[in-house]
């Protein structure tokens, strides 16, 4: 992962963000206004993964107590199925694929993100999760107008997602440092083009920053 853990690393990024904020403000947001939209930061998911989930969740975990403490919204979304999957279509190439695996029937959202009580846990069937959702509804419904957005995959949910939301015409950021794929060189390309030309794209340090 690009942000150390170490607190002086931290620190270290921090104050390198900082600079690069002076040069390059961020746009500021408004709290009320503002969703954090955690995807795929589920126990099956994360178990695909096992090399990098502890520098994930370590990351995400402050981003989502940031938010918290700055009073910006946070929203779980996870990929869910009933068991035999009757969500799944035959004509869906990705459901097949996810059927295959026999996962996301009865995991949860990863309990080291500190989930509580009142957090919305959005269901979702598809990629997008947005697709067959009520999130947009409830982010309307809150005044929600500027998203911060992390999931995990980037190929996957983030691609998706970001999609339907710039389309939406949300205003928004991701955190590059708590998305992930197993496909490093398109993640990499996806910040520096899809992501990068409809979103703000953040580190970790910038988005604390944000958050402050």
């Amino acid at each position: 992962m690009e942000i150390p853990l170490d607190p002086t690393g931290e620190d270290n990024e921090i104050r390198a963000a900082s600079t690069r904020r002076m040069a390059s403000p961020i746009p500021a947001i408004v709290p009320a206004r503002t969703a954090l939209i955690v995807m795929h930061y589920q126990t099956d998911i994360l178990g695909l993964f096992p090399s990098v989930a502890p520098a994930l969740l370590a990351n995400t975990r402050k981003l989502c107590d940031a938010a918290r403490t700055k009073g910006v919204g946070v929203y779980f979304a996870n990929l869910r199925f009933s068991p035999g999957y009757p969500e799944v279509s035959p004509s869906n190439k990705n459901g097949q694929g996810i059927k295959q695996l026999g996962l996301f029937v009865d995991d949860q959202t990863a309990p080291e993100l500190g989930p509580r009580a009142g957090e919305p846990v959005i269901v979702a069937h598809r990629a997008s999760v947005f697709f067959g959702t009520d999130l947009q509804a409830r982010l309307l419904a809150q005044g929600v107008d500027s998203l911060v957005m992390v999931g995990i995959a980037s190929t996957g949910v983030v691609l998706s997602s970001v999609a339907y939301a710039s389309d939406a015409d949300f205003r928004l950021f991701t955190v590059k440092d708590c998305c992930y794929d197993p496909d490093q060189v398109v993640h990499e390309h996806l910040f520096s083009t899809a992501f990068d030309s409809r979103t703000t794209v953040l580190s970790l340090a910038d988005a604390l920053l944000l958050l402050a």
